[in-house]
This record gives C-alpha cells, structure tokens and sequence, in this order.
C-alpha cells in the first residue's frame, strides 16, 4: 500500500520575506544576504506582483551605470510568477518547476502569499521522504 502524496504546505517555507516593487536593488540584495536567501516575493498593497531573485540582482551589477540604491525592485524582478495553492500535490509542483526550469513556487492562498517552495526545500522533501519511505 503506497502512501499519499503530501501536499507543497508539508514542506514550503511558511512566512517568507519579501520586498516592496518600490525598494531599491540594494534592499534586496541585502535582506537576501541577511537572511540566506535567493528567492524574494515582490509585493505591491500586499498583493504578489513578481519575483526576485540573486540570479536577477546579479544581472543588475553587469551594467556599468546601474545603480543599485536607486534601481527598484520592479525594474528587475520576474513578473510571471509560477503560483499554487498550499494544498497542491507535491510531485506536481515539483515536476512543474523541473520541466519549466523555476527556481521556485510562491504559495499563495486567498490573494496573500503563504510560503514559498524553492529548489533548496524540493531536497529536502526529497531527503525526508526517501528515508522514510525507502529508509530503514
């Protein structure tokens, strides 16, 4: 007898930071530092516009006449965000996120996010659930 798939919930960061479309670059970049994170909800009156993340920032510091305390946020971020539901099935968001290339998914549930499941939670539900299901 197989067990269920759990849902995204079971392993998602609850709680994520995020950041306003109108912080700068430089905000951003060090609330990730600050935090050990990659990935950063970008939010306008709560409400989920885009994500940024280190990769995008990076990008930013290749143009010589960028500068990273003026440039905003929603001038570098990712508007298409892949979105579910906490009660989405795990395998499906990962394998969404595998055959799209996202280095995440923003949970969201009734207009307001929720969690966030990145690439490093995706190891870890992988870890936890081959031990207990093919562990010893």
């Amino acid at each position: 007898m197989s067990k269920a798939i759990p849902p995204v919930s079971k392993y998602m960061t609850t709680m994520p930071h995020s950041v306003g479309v109108e912080q700068t670059v430089a905000k951003a970049k060090q609330l990730m530092w600050d935090n050990g994170i990659r990935h950063l909800p970008v939010l306008r009156g709560g409400q989920l516009e885009g994500v940024v993340t280190d990769r995008d920032l990076a990008v930013l510091g290749n143009f010589k006449d960028a500068d990273p305390h003026t440039a905003r946020v929603e001038d570098v971020m990712t508007g298409d965000v892949y979105t579910v539901s906490p009660d989405t099935a795990l395998d499906a968001v990962a394998l969404e996120m595998a055959e799209k290339k996202y280095g995440s998914a923003v949970i969201v549930q009734n207009g307001h996010v929720v969690g966030i499941f990145t690439m490093v939670d995706a190891c870890r539900a992988l870890s936890e659930l081959l031990n207990s299901r093919l562990g010893k």
